[in-house]
């Protein structure tokens, strides 16, 4: 099973910008979705975005659209959530995960955590001033 880290999280002031990486351990086959997730305390935890490797179709979730962009690097095995325009409602532990069954997904089921076998153990993201 394919192993993840994620790296990147910090501190930053509400309006800053961050990018989040996932370096995977094994090759992440082209047809397979990769997303990133988001744990606050208390909170369930709800995609953020998803990435279907092998193709152009990406996926958001309405809080984060227009400000957070989900991309990968193919020769380095890695995966980028760049966060632009933070607020303090980002807050929260950041965890990207793998499919591993290699379909195709709509948008509710690629942000959905129940789609995802493999999963890093986290990366903490705090905006606050």
């Amino acid at each position: 099973q394919v192993q993840l880290v994620e790296s990147g999280g910090v501190s930053v002031q509400p309006g800053g910008s961050l990018r989040l990486s996932c370096a995977a351990s094994t090759y992440t086959y082209s047809g397979h979705f990769m997303g990133w997730f988001r744990q606050a305390p208390g909170k369930e935890r709800e995609g953020v975005a998803a990435i279907y490797i092998g193709g152009v179709t990406t996926y958001y979730a309405d809080s984060v659209k227009g400000r957070f962009t989900i991309s990968r690097d193919n020769a380095k095995n890695t995966l980028y959530l760049q966060m632009n325009s933070l607020k303090p409602e980002d807050t929260a532990m950041y965890y990207c995960a793998a499919d591993s069954r290699g379909n195709w997904y709509t948008r509710e089921r690629a942000l959905s955590q129940y789609t995802y076998s493999a999963w890093g153990q986290g990366t903490q993201v705090t905006v606050s001033s």
